[in-house]
């Protein structure tokens, strides 16, 4: 099952856990390859997707994802097993680019008139390091204009269950403000997608579509901070209809 939506000529899409071959503690749509799954079932589960989305495996992007700000311009093809160590990238070729969470932030971007996508991998980590504005300027670099992009975040642990020590939320508070949040039970926590949002506008990208969806409350969704053994789930970005 996968939550797709096109807006503006630009496509996002969000993997839930089922619909795979992936069996427990990974059932069943796990699209990691770093989990310990068994990695036919994930390519497998990687092909299912791509088919129910239009799109074909092979263009489809993947990341080796680091809790970083660093930034790949893709400029072909992946080759198997090649996946750059990297939190963001972007591409004005016609590839899809993937996300891969299971609580972090999944942030998709796209401006269509310049033929440009983005996609990051915004954790606690990535979202102190500036992981967000890094992806916006490397956008801007292929020629896409910040005002002009289309953003959307995809399932992510919320501020209201994301809880951390009251030191680690002023480190990261201290640099993303709008990220500082309590806990439904009254406790210190991180609100990333409200950050994630903060600093899109800052970078001048508007009005981003921020997912409802807490990966933690969500049966549906994979949550390492509820399960720790678990699959992944993917967000992708793309233009056009198909390949």
């Amino acid at each position: 099952m996968i939550d797709h939506a096109v807006r503006d000529g630009a496509h996002f899409a969000f993997t839930t856990r089922w619909g795979g071959v992936s069996i427990s503690p990974y059932g069943e749509l796990n699209l990691g390859g770093a989990v310990g799954d068994d990695p036919a079932a994930v390519l497998e589960n990687r092909a299912i997707a791509a088919r129910e989305l239009g799109l074909d495996p092979a263009d489809v992007v993947w990341m080796n994802q680091v809790h970083g700000a660093d930034v790949a311009v893709v400029t072909g093809r992946q080759p198997a097993g090649e996946a750059p160590a990297v939190d963001a990238v972007v591409t004005d070729r016609p590839l899809a680019l993937a996300v891969l969470t299971a609580d972090c932030t999944p942030v998709l971007l796209a401006d269509p008139v310049a033929g440009v996508v983005g996609a990051a991998h915004a954790g606690r980590p990535g979202l102190a390091a500036g992981v967000v504005p890094a992806v916006v300027a490397a956008m801007a670099a292929l020629g896409a204009e910040p005002a002009r992009i289309t953003a959307a975040t995809g399932p992510a642990v919320c501020g209201r269950c994301y809880e951390v020590p009251a030191q680690l939320r002023a480190e990261v508070a201290g640099r993303v403000p709008e990220a500082h949040a309590v806990t439904s039970w009254g406790t210190p926590a991180l609100d990333v997608p409200a950050g994630v949002a903060a600093q899109l506008a800052a970078a001048g990208v508007t009005a981003p579509v921020l997912s409802p969806v807490c990966t933690l409350e969500s049966a549906d969704h994979y949550s390492y901070r509820r399960e720790q053994r678990t699959g992944r789930l993917a967000s992708y970005v793309w233009l056009g209809s198909s390949y």
